[in-house]
C-alpha cells in the first residue's frame, strides 16, 4: 500500500499545478503573442476539499480524504510565489491508514526563465523526503542544480518549460481556440530529475454567464462571474519510457476548469489505480502589487 501511495506523493507537484494562479508578463522569449493574449492574473488562498471518486483494478482503497491549503502572491515584475500543504489520510481497506502531510515552496521569475522550488513529503510521521533545488534557463539549455535529496547538477533541453510558463500557454492555447498542446515540463518532481512530456485537451469555453451543475465559492464571487473559463486535461507521460503497442499510458492525467485569470476549480486527478476529487471550498483574493 505505501508503495502506491508514493505514488500521489511523488507527484505533489501535479496538484499544485492543478490549482496553480499563474501571471504572465511581456518576458516571454518565445512569443509577444502569448503575453498579448494574458493579462493580470489574480492572487489568492484556495481551499481545496478531497475526496476519493472511485479505484480501479486490484487496487483495493476504501476512502481518501483530505484537504490542499494554498498561496499565491507576485507579480510578472518580481515573480510568483506559491505555497501549498496537503494533508490527506489514505484507507486501504486492509486496516491500515496512510497518513501524509505534503508541502511545497516555489518561486517562478515572470520570464520563465528562472524556478526555484522545495519540496518536503512526511508519511506516517516516519518516512519523509525532501528535494530542493533551482534550475534556471540559459540559451538553448536549462541548468538544474539540486541540494537535496543529493546535490547534482544537469542539464535539460531548452524547449522544457516550467508550471507557470505551461499553464500561461494552455491559457493562450485557449484563447486562440486549439484544442490541444503538446509540452516537455519541468516541475522538480520524483528525486528532482523527471521530466514529463505532455498532452493537454482543451474543451470549448465556458461563459462566465452559464449556471453550473456544482457551484463553488469561485462561481459565487463576484469578480469571477464574467469570467471565462475552459475545461482542461493534462495528461503527463514518462519521457524515458517505452511505448508498448505504439501507444504510452499516462503516469497521471489530471482534469479542472480554468479561468481566464489563471484560478482552477472542479479538480479531478487520475493516478490510474485510483481518482481523486478536489472540490473548492474557501476562496478568498488577496491584494497584489501592480508593476511599476
Amino acid at each position: 500500500m505505501a508503495r502506491r501511495f508514493r505514488i500521489s506523493s511523488r507527484n505533489l507537484r501535479s496538484l499544485l499545478l492543478a490549482i496553480a494562479v499563474v501571471a504572465v508578463g511581456p518576458g516571454f522569449a518565445d512569443s509577444q503573442a502569448h503575453a498579448a493574449a494574458s493579462g493580470p492574473f489574480l492572487a489568492h488562498q484556495a481551499l481545496y476539499e478531497l475526496s476519493l471518486v472511485k479505484s480501479r483494478r486490484s487496487t483495493s482503497i476504501n476512502s481518501a480524504r483530505g484537504r490542499i491549503l494554498y498561496n499565491f502572491s507576485g507579480s510578472a515584475c518580481e515573480g510568483y510565489t506559491s505555497e501549498f500543504r496537503q494533508v490527506s489520510a489514505l484507507d486501504s481497506g486492509e486496516g491500515k491508514v496512510t497518513l501524509s502531510d505534503l508541502r511545497s515552496t516555489s518561486w517562478e521569475d515572470g520570464a520563465g526563465n528562472s524556478y526555484r522550488f522545495k519540496i518536503d513529503a512526511r508519511m506516517n510521521d516516519i518516512d519523509s523526503s525532501s528535494v530542493d533545488g533551482i534550475a534556471e534557463r540559459a540559451g538553448d539549455h536549462i541548468t538544474v542544480k539540486l541540494k537535496q535529496p543529493v546535490s547534482k547538477t544537469f542539464t535539460l533541453d531548452g524547449s522544457t518549460v516550467f508550471p507557470t510558463e505551461q499553464i500561461q500557454r494552455i491559457i493562450a492555447a485557449a484563447r486562440e481556440g486549439k484544442s490541444m498542446l503538446e509540452l516537455m515540463v519541468y516541475d522538480g518532481s520524483d528525486d528532482g530529475e523527471k521530466v514529463y512530456n505532455t498532452l493537454s485537451v482543451i474543451g470549448q469555453a465556458i461563459p462566465g454567464d452559464r449556471a453550473t451543475a456544482a457551484p463553488d465559492p469561485s462561481t459565487a464571487n463576484d469578480a469571477m462571474k464574467s469570467l471565462t473559463r475552459w475545461p482542461v486535461t493534462v495528461s503527463y507521460y514518462d519521457r524515458d519510457a517505452k511505448a508498448k503497442d505504439g501507444e504510452q499510458t499516462p503516469v497521471y492525467a489530471m482534469s479542472f476548469e480554468l479561468y481566464e485569470n489563471g484560478v482552477s476549480r472542479a479538480l479531478v486527478l487520475d493516478y490510474n489505480d485510483f481518482v481523486i476529487s478536489g472540490a473548492l471550498g474557501k476562496f478568498d483574493i488577496r491584494d497584489t502589487k501592480p508593476c511599476k
